[in-house]
């Protein structure tokens, strides 16, 4: 597979988690209490932010994959001679990692925590407390999707780069020892 086509690829996927989770954050579940005349009791409205939520977690998560298994997870495949472009692949591919972990964590959390809905009622004069989620927890997801996003890519480039640095040794003409004619 390419290398462009790589990138473009894993930049679309990366783009649809991150359309996802901002859609989740924009349609979290809201609840209301409801009242029928003896008991008070949360009605809350439709849960598509958790799937929203789930699918931007499925979809980062491919990114990763495809990512890490062209570039053989850094540390699966030979060893690099030491360069610039190697010290940058170190070090973005654990940034990548931390943001990668950090957005799935959210996005997984919100998804749990928007699906939880109070089931008890109230039967004195208090309404119940209906829990939702928290304003912003698919919204830090969305941040780091992002975040994970453009660092993998640079990732990538900077993995590719000190990849095409290592030339075999080529020298030209055989450096054995010739024998002469006896």
């Amino acid at each position: 597979m390419g290398s462009t086509l790589l990138l473009a690829l894993v930049f679309v996927i990366d783009l649809i988690a991150f359309g996802l989770a901002v859609a989740a954050e924009q349609r979290r579940s809201t609840a209301t209490v409801g009242n029928n005349g003896k008991e008070s009791y949360c009605v809350y409205d439709k849960d598509i932010a958790t799937g929203l939520g789930v699918g931007s977690f499925l979809f980062l998560l491919l990114g990763q994959i495809l990512i890490m298994v062209v570039s053989r997870c850094l540390c699966c495949g030979k060893a690099m001679k030491p360069s610039g472009s190697r010290a940058w692949a170190v070090v973005l591919f654990i940034t990548c990692w931390v943001f990668f972990l950090i957005a799935e964590v959210c996005l997984l959390a919100g998804s749990v925590r928007n699906a939880y809905h109070t089931k008890y009622k109230n039967l004195l004069d208090n309404p119940p407390s209906c829990a939702t989620l928290r304003k912003g927890v698919f919204g830090a997801g969305a941040a780091f999707v992002f975040l994970t996003a453009v660092v993998s890519e640079l990732y990538y480039v900077s993995y590719s780069k000190a990849a095409r640095d290592e030339k075999p040794n080529n020298y030209g003409r055989d450096t054995g020892v010739r024998m002469g004619n006896l």
